[in-house]
């Protein structure tokens, strides 16, 4: 009878699951998806409360799955692609999230599935291609997902596996006020509150794997009891977990058999120490929930503050004590390799390079010159490993990489905050040119979560390119990736909100664990690329200084005696309508390269009374085909509007008069007094290295080196 009610509840769990997933697909389909974000987190809690039900609810997602490839392949519009991304990552938290072990059977049925989904076109194929090895890597080494995952997240380190991570959230100063800085920090720190201590985290991680993998022959129960019998002995057998896990990582399918012997092993030394007879405490049963990663939330004040962080976690997980002085950490960083100084490197090291031009002895960190031209050929390797890596997405192509730890930056804010990420962005590849510091030994990985301080309208995936206000990127991701646009654009608003209900509720309430497990799901599940290319500008001002910037999104150029004349102009146009048009005299000078296959027409031009320029960047991501700006001349005369599509443009002022320029809607980085304007694409810091090379290698290395920087977002589909 107790079995028959089991069933019955489990059958009805099941079909609760069953209709989550089919709401979920189902307000995927709609114009709004404004419920996908909390279906999808109802779901993920469900199957924490009922982890039972982990095999049924991958089945049924791979049904899903297997009827929407049916159907892409017969309609092969954008639309019918829609599901397949959401199920994916579905499937693959399903199996993270799985606390019970899931028979062969079903991970075989998985596997055809995903199988058949390679043929799809990118970026279909390549979430599926990652999902596949997630799949296969659990396959053969059962409880290796979880494992690998909780041990970086919460700084595990053991030997073999380093791997050590660390989730920073910067927060914009001009979007969060100090209630709702107060509020969000509360709601992200409090995830501290749930992390549980080394010891506990290392024992859940023991009994998830061993019932992962044993599944059936192992007595959770008495395994927990077990454990917390034996406090003392937990880091030696979770020592011995991560080792098994890894040597079956490294031999593959073969080591299957191997692995499971050792868990059996295992589990035996833990039990028999047991006493007999012993009575049960069910209070002390693990909980193998997936603990949250310690979230470190700053308000971004200072522009050096993310090279401050990253330096800092590479010093303290290298068992060095944190600097400070920006001096003396550039300083101990160059000495851990090369001093920069002649006689601190080998011959071997001048190798194809050009040699220090300074001859007399110097202290290092006074002599940038010593290491811009004599870059070490390991760390031009290191650089090259990295861009190839990025340029095939999800795929290692050199799989020996000897970086240890991962920085997952979460940038919340809007376009201003997106505008100082690519600006301290650029400043660090700058930086990495001329020495090697964070590349090495650190996987730096972008996320943006949209937040602004105005009410926003954000378009669906499907409607076509707008000027969505201070949310314009936040638009363009979610066009890009719908799974995106339903999941973290629909953050924002609960978001900006927090200061209102953090007033009401003395403590972190459940909606605080909505907001850290869509973080989290983020950081685990947002694997895919979409990158936003940056422009350089090169301001020159009426005293003859220059000042350069990067944008990725916006720059608006305004010359500020004209702006009432328009107003003026638009309050007669009535009258003017009567008249004939009048132009009133050539005020810019405008050169820029015609979109074309050559890229080598020039054309130049005067734009007759013009009060404004506005610039925005349109990535290729969205346009289908190349990346390139739209450049609107906003004239007093709005018969004289024009707008362009450029890579590449220059625009001066004449008679004396002068622009205030403002860079990514930002009036934190507006400058007056401005003559004139060139952009172009930046061009990646890194290549100046391949300058200094023998022209084979340069071309060797043109293959995988794209010249032009960009921005790289992790999203959930990727282009």
């Amino acid at each position: 009878m107790v079995d028959s009610v089991a069933d019955v509840d489990l059958s009805t769990v099941e079909f609760s699951l069953h209709n989550n997933v089919k709401a979920l697909l189902k307000d995927m389909s709609s114009r709004r998806n404004s419920q996908n974000g909390v279906l999808r987190w109802s779901l993920q809690k469900k199957l924490e409360a009922h982890p039972s039900c982990s095999a049924s609810l991958i089945q049924i997602l791979v049904k899903e799955l297997d009827q929407k490839r049916k159907r892409a392949s017969k309609n092969h519009t954008k639309r019918s692609y829609t599901h397949i991304i959401p199920v994916l990552h579905t499937l693959y938290y399903a199996v993270i999230q799985s606390g019970v072990m899931i028979p062969t059977s079903v991970y075989q049925t998985v596997y055809e599935c995903l199988m058949k989904l390679l043929i799809l076109p990118r970026p279909y194929s390549a979430v599926a291609l990652s999902t596949l090895r997630s799949i296969k890597m659990e396959m053969t080494t059962p409880g290796s997902l979880y494992q690998r995952t909780v041990t970086a997240e919460q700084n595990l380190q053991k030997e073999p596996f380093t791997l050590k991570e660390k989730v920073f959230v910067l927060a914009d100063p001009a979007v969060f006020s100090a209630p709702l800085e107060a509020a969000v920090r509360a709601h992200l720190e409090a995830s501290s509150s749930f992390t549980r201590d080394t010891s506990t985290v290392e024992k859940n991680v023991v009994l998830r794997v061993l019932k992962m993998g044993l599944g059936t022959t192992c007595n959770s129960s008495r395994l927990a009891q077990a454990l917390e019998a034996q406090e003392h002995m937990v880091e030696k057998y979770f020592q011995e977990v991560v080792l098994a896990v890894e040597k079956s990582l490294k031999h593959g399918a073969s080591g299957r058999a191997n692995y499971l012997n050792k868990l059996q092993h295992i589990y035996r030394d833990i039990v028999t120490v047991s006493k007999e007879g012993t009575k049960l405490d069910h209070g002390s049963a693990c909980s193998t929930s997936m603990p949250f990663p310690e979230i470190n939330f700053l308000l971004w004040k200072d522009k050096e503050d993310l090279w401050t962080l990253l330096a800092n976690f590479i010093m303290s997980s290298c068992n060095s004590a944190s600097v400070d002085d920006e001096e003396k950490d550039k300083r101990d960083s160059v000495r851990s390799d090369d001093s920069g100084i002649q006689r601190d490197l080998k011959d071997s090291d001048f190798d194809d390079t050009v040699k220090s031009p300074v001859t007399n002895p110097v202290p290092a960190f006074t002599r940038r010159n010593a290491f811009k031209a004599s870059m070490k050929p390991s760390d031009q390797i290191s650089l090259l490993k990295e861009k190839i890596n990025k340029v095939h997405g999800s795929s290692t192509v050199i799989k020996e990489d000897t970086r240890h730890h991962t920085a997952r930056v979460v940038v919340l804010g809007d376009d201003r905050a997106m505008g100082r990420l690519a600006r301290a962005y650029y400043s660090i590849r700058e930086r990495e040119s001329k020495h090697l510091i964070l590349t090495k030994k650190l996987n730096l990985r972008l996320y943006y979560i949209p937040v602004t301080d105005v009410q926003p309208s954000l378009s669906s995936a499907d409607t076509p390119c707008q000027d969505e206000g201070r949310l314009a990127l936040a638009s363009l991701l979610g066009r890009v990736d719908p799974w995106y646009n339903s999941n973290i654009n629909s953050l924002g608003p609960a978001i900006s909100q927090l200061a209102e209900t953090q007033s009401n509720h003395s403590e972190p309430a459940e909606q605080s664990l909505f907001l850290l497990d869509s973080l989290c799901y983020y950081l685990r599940c947002g694997t895919q690329l979409v990158n936003l290319p940056l422009y350089s500008v090169k301001m020159t001002r009426s005293s003859c200084d220059v000042v350069e910037e990067v944008f990725v999104s916006h720059l608006e150029a305004d010359i500020p005696e004209f702006r009432h004349l328009k107003e003026r102009f638009l309050k007669e146009r009535s009258a003017r309508r009567r008249k004939s048009t009048v132009v009133f005299g050539e005020i810019i000078s405008v050169s820029y390269t015609k979109m074309s296959l050559s890229k080598r027409e020039v054309v130049k031009g005067k734009a007759p009374m013009t009060c404004g320029v506005v610039i925005t960047s349109e990535p290729a991501a969205v346009t289908s085909g190349e990346d390139h700006l739209t450049v609107r001349f906003d004239s007093v005369n709005p018969v004289h509007n024009t707008v362009i599509q450029t890579q590449n443009i220059s625009f001066r002022t004449m008679e004396h008069r002068t622009f205030s320029v403002c860079v990514d809607r930002d009036s934190r980085r507006t400058y007056n007094d401005v003559q004139r304007v060139e952009i172009s694409p930046c061009l990646n810091p890194g290549c100046s290295v391949w300058s200094s090379v023998s022209q084979e290698r340069e071309q060797l290395f043109s293959k995988y080196v794209d010249k032009v920087l960009s921005l790289p977002i992790n999203t959930f589909t990727g282009v």
